[in-house]
């Protein structure tokens, strides 16, 4: 308990280890495929934005450590959750002062706003299951995984401005779920070969590489064979029917900046996945430029202004 203590001190005591932490994490928001707290949200709500998405990051950053024992990768998860539930880790070995001060201050934001701790604790879950399951066996499983690293996102925005109320929360739920897993699985995809080489993670349904005659292994060659290409176009045919559930979506959310980053975010899901579909993951990661990002803000502002 006393070292505990002494750990949950360092959140006051080295202060600026924390803020470099924070730093390094809201530069990492800049190569994300979807704005982050973006200029098109209220002001008033990016701070408790970026606190989200801030907790997110330091979790997935502890998931994704390749020198980090699995052990002391679910002890450092289960270090935040306790701190976002107000309570002292009990075992904080090793945990940096950048994610507890990361827990704490979504905690902190969650008590502001009202939002549920649901979602954030949801992503916890995700990132245990990368520790513990770091290979999904079919689309039902990658969907699943989904469901807990993804879908939390667009429920917290949601939340956060009033959209999971009402008689519409159901459908608008739906729609956001379908949005964030399409994102998903295209970084997934974006990222296969990585994934697969830095960490031993498999996000390539294994049933379908197995169907093909395929093994893990061949997410590592210089580029992506005939029968790859056709698992890889299959998980993009699963992207396009999410985008096709998650195309209400902007029509369904009242607040109209958020239905704007809604329509640009869903424009660029639509967009990234096209270029999928041209592209190689294995020779390098497809990303779109800053002209094709700016088209889909331009394209992405008219519909949210018009769809209701």
């Amino acid at each position: 308990m006393a070292q505990a203590h002494n750990q949950a001190q360092r959140l006051t005591v080295e202060p600026g280890a924390a803020a470099d932490g924070m730093r390094r994490i809201d530069r990492k928001s800049r190569n994300e495929n979807f704005p982050v707290a973006s200029r098109l949200l209220a002001v008033s709500r990016r701070p408790h934005v970026m606190a989200f998405y801030r907790f997110a990051r330091a979790a997935d950053d502890i998931a994704d450590s390749p020198s980090v024992p699995d052990v002391r990768k679910l002890a450092r998860l289960a270090a935040m959750k306790a701190m976002l539930s107000g309570e002292t880790p009990s075992d904080a070995e090793d945990v940096d002062a950048t994610e507890l001060a990361a827990a704490a201050a979504l905690r902190e934001s969650l008590a502001e706003t009202g939002v549920s701790a649901i979602h954030a604790e949801q992503m916890l879950q995700a990132f245990e299951r990368d520790v513990r399951q770091p290979v999904n066996t079919s689309w039902s499983d990658l969907l699943t995984y989904c469901r807990y690293s993804a879908a939390p996102v667009g429920r917290f925005l949601l939340d956060l401005h009033g959209e999971l109320d009402g008689r519409r929360a159901t459908e608008t739920g739906r729609a956001s779920d379908a949005l964030c897993a399409a994102l998903q699985i295209i970084n997934h995809i974006q990222d296969c070969k990585r994934d697969w080489e830095s960490l031993g993670r498999l996000y390539v349904p294994l049933a379908w590489l197995r169907g093909a005659k395929l093994k893990p292994d061949v997410l590592s060659e210089p580029r992506s064979s005939e029968d790859l290409r056709g698992v890889i176009e299959r998980m993009l045919d699963g992207v396009d029917q999410l985008l096709v559930t998650a195309r209400p979506l902007v029509g369904l959310i009242r607040d109209r900046r958020l239905r704007i980053e809604a329509a640009v975010i869903y424009l660029l899901a639509k967009r990234l996945a096209g270029r999928l579909r041209r592209s190689d993951p294995l020779e390098a990661r497809p990303s779109l430029s800053a002209l094709e990002k700016a088209l889909c803000a331009g394209h992405g502002l008219l519909i949210g202004l018009l769809d209701r």
